[in-house]
């Protein structure tokens, strides 16, 4: 484990290095890039090294690049909508940004929906802007309005924790009955159950999973599972 304080240089490298929340690339006297942490916390890297970022406890969500995040449609703005996606600042979402989109046939979006988005613009000094598809297939690819469901609000950390492929809560939860999930990076999670009482038992499992929460681990977890009315 690494333990970084701001301003304090990072040893991120590679070919496609992408880098997440807490990191900056700066360029030294010499030339050269250097990478360095703007707050403090754990220095993480995906299993391949292409992506680093600084898992700190922050509350608030800060926008990076192509990062997947669940926002709430809050208002109109001309041809464009605002989007609370739980940051310092409102997202900008072009209505032209879906897969198929023109100027006669965009989406209706209505004040209060929810949106599956990805971050296409952040910096720190301009408001975020999103997009609901691919940039390189102009695919939607699971990005769009998220219709029905539940929206559920966790920490920062478990949402990284369950985009990861490996980790046991949705599999679990998938083996017992069907469910649809959307994971936002920005603390959000979006569930979609046929029934009310499953919907409300995913809330109280990720609820006791969360670092934050309850923090239980799987085998835990069965047990917690067995207390609930499914």
């Amino acid at each position: 484990m690494s333990l970084v304080l701001p301003g304090e240089q990072v040893p991120a490298q590679h070919v496609n290095l992408k880098l997440g929340p807490g990191l900056l690339q700066l360029s030294t006297v010499n030339g050269q890039a250097a990478i360095v942490s703007t707050r403090a916390g754990e220095v993480k890297h995906s299993a391949n090294g292409k992506k680093w970022w600084i898992e700190g406890n922050s509350r608030r969500y800060v926008p990076a690049p192509q990062e997947s995040v669940i926002g709430v449609v809050v208002a109109r703005s001309g041809e464009n909508w605002r989007v609370d996606i739980g940051s310092a600042h409102m997202a900008t979402l072009d209505g032209l940004a879906f897969e198929g989109a023109t100027k006669r046939n965009r989406p209706n979006l209505k004040v209060g929906s929810l949106l599956y988005a990805r971050v296409s613009l952040a910096h720190k000094d301009m408001e975020p802007e999103l997009e609901c598809f691919n940039a390189q297939t102009r695919k939607a690819e699971g990005f769009g309005e998220l219709k029905g469901g539940f929206l559920v609000s966790c920490s920062l950390k478990m949402c990284r924790l369950l985009l990861d492929p490996q980790h046991f809560l949705f599999p679990l939860l998938g083996s017992r009955f069907p469910l649809e999930t959307a994971v936002g990076i920005n603390g959000r999670v979006w569930i979609n159950c046929k029934e009310p009482r499953q919907t409300i038992a995913v809330a109280r499992c990720i609820e006791a999973v969360d670092p934050d929460g309850g923090g239980l681990d799987e085998i835990a977890l069965k047990k917690f599972f067995g207390t609930l009315d499914v």
